[in-house]
């Protein structure tokens, strides 16, 4: 293929803009090479600005569950824009999309609209901080919440320990209220609640891992996350930024049989425009401004042209929940036609998937956190991204970021994954 025209884009945009991309993991620095400037995509497909036809597994990070350019969101954003784009002022349409939204979801009473993932995550915390009156969190190394202060922390040398800013600009005073612990090691959050049985708010988790590669929840571990929980009077926060409306109907939520106390969302729920939202219960959400003393704010929030497209999106998940099963069969699928390639060779590797969520590392060792994950061969996996772009196959640009498969994606299109692999194999 050739990126000509990409790569004279990328030296324009390096020009004006921080590294030429507006988000970190655009800049291909994981796996080299030049970045591709989409011009535009439709269903399962993306159209660079060099005129080659991709494969799409990313699905812009996960929202595309439908496929790109869906007709009733284009249409609705068409429709909306005709009225204005912004107002700061209520709509009908944040009760309407709040409504379905709610039933959709269970054990939440109200939500709040905002304008990202990391808005929503960064807006929970101090929600739940508010609620319960106390300072500290927890998350896990290797789970990414957004870029809010909070959540910028890397783990120490030990599995329990303060954490220390891994971003400059990022403050010590900060980092000592983010506890970390190892995703899927409930004996390290035991730990930690027996350290400071009275100072933690809440744990924030996402329930299946998505930015270590795909990391399913081990047996048990959730469930004992919402006991400790309970026994210590802190809040339990799902960030279902990218299993929202994606896992299932009701997210992680009803796939896992897990309540939390408070969940966040994005990606999905605004069709692919910029929204996010958190919810909970009625006595939580009573705390938030303007009715309780937590301020939070956003002039775009509840958006008309985001409520729209999340409108029509959440409109067509909820009308047809088979979806969630098909998007599960091509995925496993996909893993097997991986599996049965992969198989053939020395080359180690480890396949993990849930739901319309799967990845592959290249390792010897089960993949369960971020230091499993670690291990991973990046020089194969290098070799691996940039054999399959070449043949038309988009995947992410990371060792350390799940696929997300779309609904638009057909069998065939899988096929032509798995045949692309059985010739990039031959150069790993």
């Amino acid at each position: 293929m050739q990126y000509q025209r990409s790569s004279t884009l990328f030296q324009e945009a390096q020009a004006v803009i921080p590294g030429g991309v507006n988000s970190p993991v655009r800049a291909f620095k994981s796996v080299g090479g030049t970045p591709l400037f989409v011009k535009r995509a439709s269903g399962a497909y993306l159209y660079d600005e060099d005129g080659n036809q991709l494969i799409d597994y990313i699905s812009s990070w996960g929202p595309m569950i439908l496929g790109h350019a869906y007709p009733p969101v284009i249409q609705a954003i068409k429709e909306r824009a005709g009225n204005g784009t912004s107002f700061g002022m209520p709509t009908a349409l944040e009760t309407e999309i709040a409504t379905l939204a709610l039933e959709m979801v269970p054990n939440m009473d109200k939500i709040r609209f905002v304008n990202s993932g990391t808005e929503a995550c960064m807006s929970a915390v101090r929600l739940a901080r508010g609620v319960t009156e106390r300072e500290k969190i927890i998350k896990f190394a290797g789970c990414y919440h957004g870029h809010s202060d909070a959540f910028l922390i890397q783990a120490g040398s030990g599995a329990v320990t303060f954490g220390s800013p891994n971003s400059p600009g990022v403050t010590k005073g900060t980092a000592q209220d983010t506890l970390l612990a190892p995703f899927n090691n409930l004996d390290a959050v035991r730990a930690l609640f027996s350290e400071y049985p009275k100072e933690i708010a809440a744990i924030i988790i996402e329930p299946v891992a998505g930015n270590m590669g795909c990391i399913p929840p081990a047996e048990g571990f959730l469930e004992g996350l919402r006991s400790l929980c309970d026994q210590f009077g802190s809040l339990l926060i799902f960030d279902e930024v990218m299993t929202g409306f994606r896992l299932a109907r009701g997210g992680a939520q009803e796939l896992l049989g897990i309540k939390a106390d408070i969940v966040t969302f994005g990606k999905v729920i605004g069709g692919g425009l910029p929204v996010g939202a958190f919810a909970a219960n009625n006595r939580i959400m009573s705390y938030l401004a303007p009715e309780g003393p937590v301020y939070q704010a956003g002039t775009l929030s509840g958006n008309p042209l985001a409520m729209a497209a999340g409108l029509a999106m959440l409109q067509s998940l909820n009308q047809e929940e088979e979806v969630f099963n098909r998007l599960a069969e091509k995925t496993a699928y996909l893993h097997q036609g991986l599996d049965s390639v992969l198989s053939t060779t020395n080359i180690p590797y480890q396949i993990n998937r849930l739901g319309s969520m799967i990845s592959v590392h290249f390792t010897e060792i089960p993949v369960t956190d971020f230091e499993t994950a670690a291990f991973g061969n990046n020089d194969t996996f290098k070799k691996y991204f940039h054999g399959m772009l070449e043949q038309g196959i988009y995947l992410p640009p990371s060792a350390f970021e799940s696929y997300f498969l779309n609904d638009a994606l057909s069998f065939s299109d899988i096929d032509q994954t798995i045949n692309a692999l059985h010739l990039v194999i031959k150069k790993l």
